[in-house]
């Protein structure tokens, strides 16, 4: 596997936590000697994992953004294909809840959208092999952790995903704008996939006509849309209302 670097104490906490034998090296900003540091520097001598207090040029040479002091170099994850999700899925006692993301290319928009899928409960977050933003450090910052908790399952080929997913009685829900059904009208509590579009583009043709059923987010205001993350976090918490009602 190549190597890659990750940043922020929730992500570096997260890898620690859920794949610690992904990390190669950790540097942390010096002037820090606080619960947090110690908690991590302790982790990392009891895994053997080498750490390093450094300047802050030293950081921001390793990656660009907001590090919050912490950056680690670790072993880049292994992807998740359709036959992994499967597998899963078959070994889940609780009905299926996926997010589907039909060409989300910004790394902010991924990152918020894999957080909220974290917090909600979704077992997998699909994305389009082509058209769609890579988990790179940007979007393991901006998720938290939630980038080492939910599968983010690159599909070749959607459009015959989501059949296969219909074959196997999985509700697909999607939005737009002009569906004439509302977000609160939908039955969110069997086996469901939450399909979302781009940003600004929507559904593409193809994902939209694979869907059972179109939903829109009532607008009450003078702006026409929501961010993605934004309208993913609305529709996924209607989702999670109904699931634990």
């Amino acid at each position: 596997m190549s190597e890659d670097f990750i940043f922020g104490w929730h992500a570096v906490e997260a890898v620690l936590k859920q794949e610690p034998g992904r990390l190669q090296q950790v540097w942390i900003q010096t002037g820090r000697q606080d619960k947090r540091v110690q908690s991590v520097t302790e982790s990392l001598d009891s895994l053997g994992v080498g750490w390093q207090i450094v300047h802050r040029k030293e950081l921001d040479k390793r990656v660009s953004g907001v590090h919050q002091g912490v950056v680690a170099q670790v072993a880049e994850s292994r992807e998740w294909t359709e036959d992994d999700l499967l597998q899963v899925l078959a070994g889940q006692d609780a009905p299926i809840f996926l997010l589907i993301l039909d060409g989300v290319t910004d790394p902010h928009n991924l990152g918020a959208c894999l957080r909220t899928a974290d917090a909600v409960g979704v077992q997998a977050v699909i994305v389009p092999k082509d058209k769609s933003a890579s988990l790179s450090p940007t979007v393991r910052k901006v998720a938290c952790g939630a980038a080492e908790t939910v599968p983010l399952v690159r599909v070749t080929n959607l459009a015959r995903f989501m059949r296969g997913l219909r074959d196997d009685g999985v509700w697909l829900i999607g939005t737009a704008g002009e569906a004439g059904s509302t977000l609160y009208q939908a039955d969110f509590k069997g086996p469901v996939a939450l399909v979302m579009g781009a940003e600004g583009k929507g559904l593409r043709r193809l994902t939209r006509e694979h869907c059972d059923l179109l939903i829109n987010i009532p607008m009450q205001g003078h702006v026409a849309s929501l961010n993605v993350s934004v309208a993913t976090g609305v529709c996924l918490y209607e989702a999670l209302r109904q699931r634990l009602a």
